[in-house]
């Protein structure tokens, strides 16, 4: 008899707002693993500071759950939705989530930064035939920029997804 291993990945689940915590432990009840990252943020009152836990994705929250299980997760009261990429459920990295424990284990308030591109910032292509070329924003529709590029005395435009762009 042979044995198919299951498929179990990590995804990343919409909460309700403010309900991280909350779903967080209603999955350990379950027991189904889950990753809530917590960011240590000082909050000032106007007697105290004090120390408090935030999530460090407000509205999201990963679990770890087998392919063939993971519809009756949005079961769980105050689960909205799978955060989708490509029409499926977005799958993430083992290594992903455990570079952001790491992360969150040697510094306190950290602030997520959106990675959106600007007119007129330095850009390295990542792929594609123009890989490790630098450029210069010119413009930035939704999920493309036009970025030109001087090489060979000549100046060229080109379109690129913002994910094969990087920041100099």
């Amino acid at each position: 008899m042979s044995y198919i291993q299951e498929n179990i990945n990590w995804y990343v689940v919409y909460t309700r707002p403010r309900w991280e915590k909350k779903i967080a432990t209603l999955l350990d009840n379950r027991g189904i693993e889950n990753y809530l990252p917590l960011n240590k943020v000082v909050k000032q009152w106007s007697d105290r500071k004090k120390i408090v836990q935030e999530p460090l994705f407000k509205g999201y929250l990963f679990i770890k759950i087998a392919e063939k299980e993971k519809w009756d997760v949005k079961l769980v009261d105050g689960i909205l939705n799978y955060v989708h990429w490509l029409g499926k459920p977005a799958v993430v990295k083992e290594s992903d989530i455990k570079n952001i424990k790491k992360f969150l284990q040697e510094f306190d308030n950290v602030q997520v930064v959106d990675k959106s591109l600007q007119k007129g910032d330095e850009v390295i292509v990542q792929q594609g035939i123009m890989m490790n070329y630098k450029g210069i924003v010119l413009e930035v529709l939704h999920n493309k920029a036009i970025v030109n590029i001087d090489s060979m005395g000549i100046k060229l435009n080109a379109t690129f997804d913002i994910n094969k762009l990087e920041t100099v």
